[in-house]
């Protein structure tokens, strides 16, 4: 059979839930659906030139390649490469094809240096420097049983409340303030600039994975000090994509608080797993999910090439 690679057709029901089906195979810790792909490819910013590929065999999507430029970083010329293949359709040159298309998209468009993540195993790492890659800093992807205990809900401190984000429905900001600053302060290789307002409201509030519900807001002296933003997959995965406290109000166990009741609410409301990730060199957030319980069930490394 003949390996060919695509654009993604949002359109195509088959197309998205074909890329879903092979994220889900080769990396099963993080949240995707059909829905959530067809809405990031409708609302990614045009300088992002994002472009979603599709290895295909014989009709079946085998392999997915998530591609684009890192639009909301000072440092010009950066992009990513996020390359996926079916575990059961391997060396048929899927990934290969994909690579090479994602650097001729990118490489067109003005990027000087690519980042991909690539799971911690032989294989996937000797792909990766095969194709020209170094590897750089990792990540621990986390996952807990919500079926078993969690941490008693601890009283709240003096002077704190612990909302929803669906309390902030009429407006969200003052969350995109607090996700800006810490998002700010995460270990990362990459500098961004969290200023875009319309863009957070696009790729995060409304996201299709998002749950209002089940993000819980520490409140202090009137303001959001802390808070952990919950996605889910509209079946039974739940997940926080980010947990931090406002320089301001750090060391006083908030973003425990926020977390704890996320996770609780999720356990009352049906959800059976929870999924998280940390960089590597994020002790205090380590420290954190060690003690609700997480386990490390995969690791990833960032891979970076430069071109030219």
């Amino acid at each position: 059979m003949t390996v060919t690679v695509r654009d993604l057709v949002p359109e195509v029901r088959a197309d998205v839930e074909g890329f879903a089906r092979v994220r889900h195979l080769a990396l099963p810790f993080f949240l995707v659906t059909p829905d959530s792909l067809a809405y990031d490819l409708a609302h990614a910013r045009p300088e992002a030139h994002y472009r979603p590929l599709v290895a295909e065999e014989d009709g079946e999507v085998i392999g997915t390649a998530q591609v684009g430029l890192v639009h909301d970083s000072p440092e010009p010329g950066l992009g990513y490469v996020n390359v996926y293949v079916h575990p059961g359709r391997t060396r048929r040159g899927a990934g290969s094809l994909l690579v090479h298309a994602a650097e001729r998209h990118l490489a067109d468009r003005g990027a000087t240096k690519l980042f991909a993540w690539v799971l911690d195993e032989p294989g996937n790492l000797a792909f990766a420097e095969r194709h020209g890659y170094r590897g750089s800093r990792s990540a621990h992807l986390l996952r807990l049983d919500l079926t078993g205990d969690l941490p008693p809900l601890q009283p709240l401190p003096p002077g704190v409340e612990l909302r929803t984000g669906a309390d902030f429905a009429a407006d969200p900001r003052p969350l995109f303030e607090l996700d800006s600053e810490t998002m700010s302060d995460e270990p990362s290789d990459i500098a961004y600039e969290f200023t875009d307002y319309e863009a957070w409201l696009a790729e995060t509030w409304y996201n299709p994975l998002f749950s209002p519900e089940l993000t819980s807001v520490a409140v202090a002296d009137g303001r959001p000090a802390a808070f952990s933003m919950a996605r889910t997959d509209g079946g039974t995965r739940y997940g926080t994509v980010m947990t931090g406290t406002a320089r301001a109000f750090r060391g006083r166990g908030l973003a425990k608080l926020a977390k704890n009741d996320s996770l609780h609410r999720a356990r009352a409301a049906g959800f059976t797993e929870a999924f998280t990730g940390n960089d590597t060199g994020n002790g205090p957030m380590i420290a954190i999910n060690k003690w609700f319980g997480y386990e490390i069930c995969a690791t990833e490394v960032r891979y970076v090439r430069e071109l030219g």
